[in-house]
């Protein structure tokens, strides 16, 4: 196992377990992560705001691995993200939802390329639609 697979294990460990102290540790200063819902972040202070509004919205998740890759630099990984939202669902305009007690389980990736141990450029790609339904925030037919 490389220095990206390491890092990458720690991100996912960081993220279900809630520790944004550890997230914060593992993004470099000058950080870029790339989300479907907010676009590009630049810096690690907002990448951790990003992984806190997650945290706190879906507080107790899991990660089920489908695939795990190394290529140089970069960790890539592909799996389901499952849990239950019991928290307030940040909006990117700043509103907040109350929770909806909805479970959750999408099918995503990201890569994290990492230098000198930690993350400088993250890459999550889910389908928002898909999470919006599962969390009955959709208009139905």
């Amino acid at each position: 196992m490389g220095e990206a697979r390491d890092v990458m294990d720690r991100l996912t460990e960081a993220v279900t377990h809630s520790d944004l102290t550890a997230l914060a540790e593992l993004y470099a200063e000058d950080a870029v992560a790339v989300t479907p819902d907010e676009g590009e972040i630049r810096g690690r202070d907002a990448i951790v705001e990003y992984w806190r509004t997650m945290t706190e919205s879906i507080p107790e998740a899991t990660f089920t691995p489908v695939h795990q890759y190394e290529a140089g630099d970069t960790a890539i990984d592909e799996g389901i993200f499952s849990g239950v939202n019991t928290g307030p669902i940040q909006l990117p305009d700043g509103e907040k939802l109350p929770a909806t007690g909805r479970a959750v389980r999408i099918r995503g990736t990201d890569l994290a390329t990492v230098k000198d141990g930690r993350i400088e450029s993250y890459r999550l790609y889910f389908d928002q639609m898909e999470f919006l339904d599962q969390l009955g925030l959709l208009p139905q037919a």
